[in-house]
């Protein structure tokens, strides 16, 4: 926790303050499908989270740093809903929501963190909900740099741990939780020119 902390902490909004197309394009689907109540795990300052609450819905987040909270607060009101914790942690609640939308976290956690988390989301779905993760590709510019440290997994030079996700490695861990369908996705980095769109899959289940 004290690394996530310190690093938010001297990065603020290190990602700009629009939100990622997968963000909006899952609030648009989340909105097609008629749904309400949205929970964000990883909702760091809630660039994410804008488009879903522009759009209406009731938004709740998870986020382990708390500058990120407060800085969420600052932003986007001190109304909003953030569970202070780690999304391993999960559920903080005891509430089912209609949509789950979980942003570049899912590949930051080891083999049963993932699963955990995968797991704890889809209990907290109602029925016919849907989740969308999205979660860093093979198909990255940073595949296979760092040091190896497990199947698909390596760790950077800051010393984050990136697993690397691909058809097969989606379909073992998502598959026992209503896969619907997932499409490789270049996310483009807005809020800094020049730099290179991220490859990413966008995974999206219903229960």
């Amino acid at each position: 926790m004290e690394f996530w902390e310190s690093s938010f902490q001297s990065k603020q909004a290190m990602w700009g303050l629009e939100p990622a197309n997968t963000a909006i394009e899952t609030a648009a689907l989340f909105q097609r499908e008629g749904l309400s109540n949205i929970l964000i795990p990883g909702f760091g300052y809630g660039r994410n989270a804008k488009v879903f609450i522009d759009t209406g819905f009731l938004v709740t987040g998870i986020e382990i740093s708390e500058t990120a909270i407060s800085l969420a607060k600052k932003h986007y009101g001190v109304d909003i809903l953030v569970h202070h914790g780690a999304v391993v942690d999960m559920p903080y609640d005891k509430a089912l929501y209609d949509g789950i939308f979980c942003y570049a976290l899912v590949h930051l956690l080891d083999e049963v963190e993932r699963a955990k988390l995968i797991g704890d989301c889809f209990s907290q779905l109602t029925v016919g909900g849907l989740m969308v993760f999205t979660a860093i590709s093979k198909s990255a510019s940073t595949y296979q740099q760092g040091q190896k440290v497990a199947k698909d997994t390596f760790l950077t030079q800051h010393g984050v741990r990136l697993f690397f996700y691909d058809q097969a490695s989606i379909e073992e861990e998502f598959g026992p939780y209503g896969l619907l369908g997932s499409k490789e996705v270049q996310e483009p980095v807005k809020h800094a020119k020049g730099k290179l769109a991220q490859s990413f899959w966008q995974i999206t289940c219903r229960k």
